[in-house]
């Protein structure tokens, strides 16, 4: 007979127990169900719902089937449907009919939010520390490459030269974006539901502030319909996940870009590619663009949870049993992706010299020229036009600016002086760009110290937590 049963005449029928039971997955919430379990039956104690020698006894028995369910000595059954009930029939098991006790006051339907809010807690403060790595290994290599020139692009053409280190740095402030959804959506992540019942509150006399209180919880949710219906926590990770993963890929297809013959800009560490089975010579960035595939598996638990909800009414339906594989899945999946993430771009090898040729070798500086003729008086729109006509001069006598002589410059202006060379050689079109947040070599420096801070902020928090629910 189910736990739940007593209304009923007969079994449930073997296909409907396999196709509604949540065992297969859910019992990834085993530890949080008893922690919570083991703070609630703490309350009943403190609050004289059952007796103290009932509530010791349970706690006891709690420990132990936490202790099984550990060590693998115990069968999870789809009979009993999902973790709660298999939990709650283990506890009766070992302590007998007191451990029917347990229950009182409330639900499964605020039990499996409270479940699941303890996982999420716990999955942010981890995701948050290897983000923060992956932000470390960024800022590794732009601070090796501060001096390293290579082509920047706009539609995937050259566009003007940039600092390697400035473009790592513009991954490093992405992922800091990241992290900041991270930790301000742990508020909202970090209240209690338990207490809600199944969605109208307990005539039990319970003291919801102090079960919050022991789980570390900030607060709990105030009303019980939303409670146990809520799953904006879930959405809101499953969104921030999302960017995660767009800002990971796009990485990626640059990595996998760059890491080509028609780039060579760089190359990854052995242990971080593959080869293939038939052509001995190939080395393949397998790594990036596997995560770079990954991301469609996460906006699609996204876009799952939100068609999910979009048409329940309240309070609890047993449609939201969906909410926990995309949840589990997408933690797992950034999981494995950051931690890969951080060692691959630590190891990368960055080839200067393959970059500082490509910049040698377009057009990148024509911007400087169009600049320098509106610094010697010019208005913009004819420097513009006359750059325009150098270029295709170069184009068309397969050279590119800093091959020209000074009297090839000055056929198309006067204006033109022998500083032009100075000024169009890359490391100084990367130099010129002296503003906050520009590719100038003393910009990039202060961009680095000051994600060196807030990264250093991001590890406090992460320490701070994990001691304080250790």
């Amino acid at each position: 007979m189910k736990l739940w049963g007593g209304r009923f005449t007969k079994p449930t029928n073997e296909l409907v127990d396999e196709y509604t039971a949540s065992i297969y997955f859910d019992k990834k919430l085993a530890k949080y169900d008893i922690r919570g379990s083991l703070a609630h039956v703490e309350m009943l104690k403190v609050c004289g719902i059952i007796p103290a020698h009932d509530a010791d006894e349970i706690t006891a028995g709690l420990n132990k089937v936490a202790t099984k369910i550990e060590n693998g000595k115990v069968e999870l059954s789809t009979e009993n449907e999902d973790i709660h009930m298999n939990v709650e029939k283990l506890l009766i098991e070992e302590v007998g009919p007191v451990g029917g006790k347990l229950h009182t006051g409330r639900s499964r339907n605020d039990q499996v939010a409270l479940d699941m809010r303890l996982y999420l807690r716990e999955a942010l403060i981890d995701l948050v520390e290897l983000l923060t790595k992956v932000q470390q290994s960024l800022l590794a290599q732009a601070k090796g490459n501060l001096e390293t020139v290579m082509p920047g692009y706009t539609h995937l053409q050259r566009a003007q030269p940039v600092l390697f280190g400035h473009h790592m740095m513009a991954y490093v402030y992405m992922f800091e974006r990241d992290v900041e959804r991270l930790i301000d959506s742990f508020k909202r992540v970090n209240k209690s539901p338990l207490g809600a019942g199944a969605l109208a509150g307990t005539t039990f006399p319970i003291d919801r502030q102090y079960v919050a209180s022991k789980l570390g919880f900030e607060g709990i949710c105030e009303n019980s319909l939303d409670a146990v219906s809520d799953r904006d926590f879930v959405v809101e990770f499953l969104a921030n996940a999302s960017l995660i993963s767009m800002h990971l890929s796009r990485l990626c297809e640059e990595i996998v870009q760059w890491s080509s013959s028609e780039f060579n800009f760089v190359e990854l560490d052995d242990a971080f590619t593959t080869g293939s089975s038939m052509m001995p010579q190939k080395k393949n960035p397998d790594v990036a663009e596997l995560v770079r595939g990954k991301t469609g598996r996460v906006y699609g638990h996204l876009m799952g949870m939100l068609t999910t909800l979009k048409g329940l009414p309240l309070a609890y339906n047993k449609d939201m049993q969906e909410d926990k594989e995309g949840m589990f899945d997408t933690v797992e999946t950034l999981r494995g992706a950051l931690s890969l993430f951080a060692p691959m771009i630590e190891t990368m090898q960055v080839k200067k010299e393959s970059m500082y040729e490509a910049v040698r070798k377009d057009f990148s500086n024509a911007t400087d020229l169009a600049d320098y003729l509106v610094g010697k008086g010019m208005p913009f729109r004819e420097s513009h036009a006359v750059v325009g006509q150098v270029v295709l001069h170069c184009i068309n006598h397969n050279k590119y600016l800093l091959d020209l002589s000074l009297e090839e410059f000055q056929s198309f202006s006067a204006l033109i002086e022998t500083d032009i060379f100075s000024t169009l050689h890359p490391e100084q079109v990367v130099n010129a760009r002296d503003v906050s947040g520009g590719t100038a070599k003393n910009r990039v420096v202060e961009q680095i110290e000051h994600m060196d801070g807030q990264v250093e902020k991001k590890m406090d928090w992460v320490n701070q937590l994990i001691e304080r629910f250790q």
